[in-house]
């Protein structure tokens, strides 16, 4: 069995420890568990009474040749039956009502809580395994919460009440019933047993297929292009064919259990009426007891099978919702302090022997000082990897430094509440990430209370609303999608207009422009000349002619900050930047 099967099994503990996370959760609901628990005892005596007064209607009525006790039995038979159908439906209105809102209380606790978490998280995590909890694990929990629960507490009580029932009628008989139950516990715990590990298997190749199908869509350009349509579709179908094979299995399993329960009831029903008969005829037993014995073992042995049935949607969802709390109490990296405080609106951005490394992983930075006057423009190169990003990053409090500090007008940003820095301090990344909804509504995420002026103002601060008023619908036009009805270009202005609404002291920008064509550059790059303005700008360069135009350039190497000046500066030193910006310049002469 994989690493992911034994991750979807609970020990006793564990299982012990989800439930009684999941009933504290279920307090709010508490009124409707409890009326749906009375309304399954109600429907379980009224299916358990339809046997009892065939009994007594074949007995006292038919045998008796009493017509007014068979009249009796038929009403209370019809009486009894309509009970049971009312409850059966009033409890599934309460359960489905409980269950469907302990369902929409978690998922609103786990999107609060994953959007609370900080940036460590997300470097840990792959997004596939946390959009996994939301989906395939809340669905896991909704088929128990509606078909399961119920089915169990009614197949219990089923079970219970007939063999009482049955021991109160005739304990002879009920000895008699008891003849092939080693036989069913027997096959049932094999059941439970091959049936978990076929159904975790099924689980695991179904995970399986749908990766390598995400994986043939989201690349189905590259695939084209290469020509490896036959190999992608073979591995589609190497995954699929494992998948029949492991649906095949579970049906397999299913196929020897069933027979098997279904042959003891045959067989216990079997020896009640060759057995019941004789103590007919001996005079020991009546026909309405036989009778009533052949319709109360439905009772007996289908709750039997129906309990073996739900023991994988049991262990699936306990396992489910031990996944969702882990997640529930992951650890907020970023948390706001007691007695946090705001930000003033202007200072110093300074950067104190500042130290970083990612979880357990070896330093990233090391030893970095660094001070950013009111409105400088300081640009970060370096190679890839040497750290730019990460100081970019920690300047903005995404993460927080193993070593040292950052502070802002001398305020700890570890001290400072997050509505304030995320007001003063906002990250402007090289990729504009639109929201679903309208072009007015992705620019006012950058302050939600503004209103439609101030929206219209920060674009023609930027010198963007004429570009995007002529469009159709103008501000109101739908982005759709992760904004795939604009271009590159537009997503990016929208994101400097969404930066120029929130009205930052501070910006962090990840060069906007570098990989942009050369058209819409000129708009981005104009847009941005009038967005960092008064600002305190932090731009990570990914070309040297963005340095070139800053105010001062780190270059970060080697996790430290080699060198620091302006640009002119740092040529005339002739150390590393120096050699950066040599190669540079040949490289556009031997383009050009």
């Amino acid at each position: 069995m994989s690493a992911v099967d034994e991750d979807a099994k609970l020990d006793r503990r564990e299982a012990a420890q989800v439930l009684r996370r999941a009933f504290r959760m279920l307090r709010p609901y508490r009124r409707d568990v409890v009326g749906a628990g009375v309304l399954v005892t109600i429907s379980t005596l009224a299916v358990l009474a339809g046997p009892l007064l065939v009994k007594v209607g074949i007995d006292r009525g038919i045998s008796g040749e009493n017509e007014t006790v068979l009249n009796l039995c038929v009403v209370a038979f019809i009486a009894v039956a309509v009970i049971a159908y009312l409850a059966s439906r009033a409890q599934i209105l309460m359960i489905s009502r409980a269950g469907e809102g302990f369902l929409r209380d978690l998922r609103n606790r786990v999107f609060d809580h994953l959007l609370k978490l900080s940036m460590p998280f997300y470097d840990r995590e792959k997004a596939g395994v946390v959009v996994s909890r939301m989906t395939s694990d809340v669905d896991s929990l909704q088929e128990l919460i509606q078909q399961g629960l119920l089915q169990m507490l009614a197949s219990v009580l089923l079970i219970v009440g007939s063999v009482i029932v049955l021991g109160i009628v005739s304990w002879q008989l009920l000895l008699v019933c008891l003849i092939p139950v080693p036989l069913v516990v027997l096959a049932s715990v094999k059941f439970q047993r091959d049936s978990n590990e076929a159904y975790l298997t099924v689980r695991d190749r179904i995970g399986l297929t749908l990766s390598s199908l995400q994986e043939g869509i989201s690349g189905v350009r590259v695939i084209q292009a290469y020509g490896r349509e036959d190999v992608e579709i073979g591995r589609f179908q190497t995954r699929n064919d494992s998948l029949y094979r492991a649906h095949m299995k579970s049906v397999f399993v299913q196929a020897w259990y069933l027979p098997v329960i279904e042959g003891a009831a045959v067989g216990c029903t079997a020896l009640v009426v060759a057995i019941g008969g004789r103590m007919v005829i001996d005079g020991s037993a009546q026909v309405g007891t036989v009778a009533f014995f052949v319709l109360t073992l439905s009772n007996l042995f289908e709750p039997l099978q129906q309990l073996s049935q739900l023991f994988n949607t049991v262990q699936s969802s306990g396992a489910a919702l031990q996944k969702l709390f882990e997640l529930l109490d992951t650890p907020v990296d970023l948390e706001e302090r007691a007695g946090a405080v705001p930000l003033p609106d202007h200072g110093e951005l300074r950067v104190e022997g500042l130290s970083f490394a990612y979880g357990t992983g070896p330093p990233v930075l090391a030893d970095v000082d660094l001070v950013l006057p009111v409105g400088e423009k300081l640009a970060l190169v370096g190679p890839t990897g040497a750290g730019k990003s990460t100081l970019a990053k920690l300047m903005a409090r995404l993460y927080d430094p193993t070593e040292g500090r950052v502070t802002f007008g001398g305020i700890d940003l570890r001290d400072a509440d997050l509505l304030s820095l995320r007001t003063q301090i906002t990250v402007v990344p090289q990729e504009g990430y639109l929201f679903h909804g309208t072009i007015r509504d992705n620019v006012r995420i950058g302050r939600p209370s503004a209103s439609d002026l101030e929206v219209e103002a920060a674009l023609e601060s930027l010198g963007l609303l004429a570009r995007f008023s002529v469009l159709a619908d103008g501000l109101d036009t739908e982005v759709n999608e992760r904004g795939s009805s604009l271009s590159a270009g537009e997503r990016q202005l929208v994101s400097l207009a969404r930066a120029a609404l929130a009205d930052p002291a501070v910006l962090v920008l990840d060069e906007a422009t570098s990989s942009l064509d050369p058209g819409t550059e000129v708009l981005v790059e104009r847009a941005l000349e009038r967005l960092v303005q008064g600002r305190t700008v932090i731009v990570i360069a990914h070309r040297l002619s963005t340095a070139e135009r800053s105010d001062r350039v780190g270059v970060v190497a080697d996790g430290r900050l080699a060198e620091l000046g302006t640009h002119a500066e740092l040529v005339g030193q002739g150390g590393r930047y120096a050699q950066l910006y040599d190669s540079w310049v040949h490289g556009l002469a031997a383009s050009g």
